[in-house]
């Protein structure tokens, strides 16, 4: 049996505009969950599940909208979070990026992605197929236990808005990433979210 997650980041907010620390979603925001629902019309989900912040649910009630279907669950385990502090094996290069971090902040991100694993990355006894609407860090973290990488190799594995990652979860083998950050859906003009370089 295989178990189907369908990973999607949260569609650009108006915090990228204005600079508001939480907020709707941008008007290209709307446009990449549309263009997002629309690539994913011929998906049968079994359930849907969406991050608390504003950011996802607003991507969610797009995307569910457009298709039909029930609207997402909010799950705490999809917040956006820091899912792991620094190691003796983390690159120097990502040192700064936690200046600003607490131990608290690290702690309550671990024990999150801690639990996000054990809920999602379960077996299924039935064939099944999940949407999860959330962050940029917590679909890294899915996508580094994949590959059973080390705790800091989520840092530098980016998602657009609205980018699609794939992941299946077999009964008797390892996890299989299908697809990671698939932006075909998406033209140049909204693949927003990702390192400047890389954004078109």
């Amino acid at each position: 049996m295989s178990r189907y997650l369908y990973l999607v980041r949260h569609g650009e907010q108006v915090d990228a505009e204005y600079g508001l620390p939480e907020g709707p979603l941008s008007a290209r925001g709307n446009a990449q969950a549309e263009l997002i629902a629309d690539r994913l019309s011929g998906v049968s989900f079994d359930a849907a599940w969406t991050s608390p912040l504003q950011r996802a649910i607003d991507t969610a009630g797009v995307i569910t909208n457009r298709l039909g279907i029930a609207p997402a669950e909010p799950s705490a385990l999809l917040m956006d979070c820091v899912p792991s502090g620094p190691t003796p094996d983390t690159p120097a290069a990502f040192e700064p990026f936690y200046g600003g971090i607490t131990e608290e902040q690290i702690a309550a991100g671990e024990a999150q992605m801690t639990d996000a694993i054990a809920e999602w990355f379960a077996p299924s006894r039935d064939d099944r197929t999940e949407l999860l609407i959330t962050h940029n860090f917590v679909i890294a973290w899915f996508v580094r236990e994949v590959f059973g990488g080390p705790a800091w190799r989520w840092m530098g594995v980016n998602q657009a808005n609205c980018g699609l990652t794939i992941i299946r979860i077999r009964t008797a083998k390892p996890p299989v990433l299908v697809t990671h950050n698939d932006c075909g859906h998406l033209p140049p003009e909204l693949r927003t979210g990702l390192p400047e370089e890389h954004s078109v």
